[in-house]
């Protein structure tokens, strides 16, 4: 059985889905849940499955400690559910393509620094695109550059709120992070 770590920095409602996926697997387990906020709401998601759980710093990240961390515990893949800090290159090259990422549009479009959650709603919404969607990708060093595993597209209708839009990407996010994670196990 694989051992999976959930990497996320806010509400964490895509962990607690791939939570949920898991927790009879035969498959994989999660064993991990770690933010680098100590108020994010993933952390009482992850009680509530009873998975362990922690807080790290920016710089404990760049140090090496979530490296460490990952290793002591066992981990086999990295799941990246919102999680919003630059990976290390020696974390990535720690689990070559065995981290994974979601990104709340179709990349290569909307992609980068500074463009994740509302951002990218607000720019597709600015834009007048007629859809959207979800990417899930391995992580390399580069912000959503990552080759491309899956996407999942959503129409946008003209009178569409970035709000709106932002509902029918997480409906799109919750439905198929969880599959596609256990696919790649």
């Amino acid at each position: 059985m694989k051992r999976l770590a959930i990497l996320a920095s806010g509400s964490g409602s895509n962990a607690e889905k791939i939570m949920e996926h898991f927790k009879n697997s035969e498959k994989g387990q999660i064993a991990l849940v770690a933010s680098n906020k100590a108020e994010a709401f993933v952390l009482e998601r992850a009680k509530k499955f009873n998975v362990s759980s922690f807080t790290f710093s920016k710089k404990e990240l760049e140090e090496g400690f979530l490296l460490e961390k990952l290793k002591t515990e066992k981990i086999d893949w990295v799941i990246l559910a919102g999680f919003l800090l630059k990976i290390p290159a020696e974390l990535i090259r720690a689990f070559p393509d065995r981290m994974v990422n979601i990104h709340p549009a179709l990349l290569p479009k909307y992609g980068g620094k500074g463009m994740y959650g509302a951002h990218v709603h607000e720019a597709v919404k600015a834009a007048g695109d007629s859809e959207t969607g979800i990417t899930i990708h391995l992580v390399n060093e580069n912000y959503d550059e990552g080759k491309i595993i899956f996407q999942a597209a959503t129409p946008v209708n003209p009178d569409d709120s970035p709000e709106d839009i932002a509902t029918k990407v997480h409906a799109l996010e919750h439905r198929y992070f969880p599959e596609v994670i256990d696919s790649l196990l």
